[in-house]
C-alpha cells in the first residue's frame, strides 16, 4: 500500500489504510510460518505475526474510541542502524533459518515504519497526526529491537 506525498486522508480512512496495511503484513508471515521449517526462524515469524495482531486491535480500538491513549505510546522516534540497508529483501523459502527470518521482519517493519511516517507527515497539523505519529514511534522502537538481536546474534566485530 502506498501512500502519496503530502495528502492527508480522513481518520476513519487512514486508519482503514492502516488495518489493512498490518492485515497484509500478517498474512505475510503466516505465509512465511507456512513454508518455513527451521525452529527458531519459526518463532521469529511466530512474534512478528502475533505483533501485526497486536497493531490491528489498536487500530481497531482507534476507530471504536475516535483516538489512541497518549500514554500507551512511545513519544519520540528511536533511532536506528538502519540495516534494511544492508539486508538482502526476499521471500522466505523453506531452508530459511532464523538469520534470513529475522532480515525478512526487519524489512517489514521499516515498511510499517515508513507508511505510518507517510501519514503522519501528510496529516502534520491535523490532529489526526500525533496518533499516526505515536505508531510510527512504537514501530521504530519495535524495528530497534529487531535490529539490535541481529546485531547481538549475527554481526561480528571487525
Amino acid at each position: 500500500m502506498t501512500t502519496q506525498q503530502g495528502v492527508c486522508y480522513t481518520f476513519e480512512t487512514a486508519l482503514e489504510m492502516a488495518l489493512t496495511m498490518e492485515q497484509r503484513c500478517f498474512r505475510a508471515y503466516l505465509q512465511a510460518i507456512r513454508t518455513v521449517k527451521d525452529p527458531s526462524a519459526l518463532l521469529i515469524l511466530k512474534d512478528a505475526a502475533l505483533e501485526e495482531i497486536n497493531h490491528k486491535q489498536r487500530l481497531e480500538k482507534a476507530l471504536i474510541e475516535g483516538g489512541i491513549d497518549p500514554n500507551e505510546h512511545l513519544q519520540q522516534t528511536m533511532p536506528l542502524m538502519n540495516l534494511d540497508d544492508l539486508l538482502k529483501q526476499s521471500e522466505l523459502k523453506a531452508d530459511a533459518d532464523s538469520r534470513q527470518a529475522l532480515a525478512y521482519v526487519i524489512h517489514q517493519k521499516k515498511d510499517s515504519l515508513g507508511f505510518y511516517d507517510k501519514l503522519a507527515k501528510g496529516c502534520s497539523g491535523a490532529p489526526m497526526a500525533p496518533v499516526f505519529q505515536q505508531f510510527a514511534n512504537d514501530e521504530s522502537l519495535h524495528l530497534q529491537k529487531l535490529e539490535d538481536l541481529y546485531e547481538a546474534h549475527f554481526l561480528t566485530e571487525n
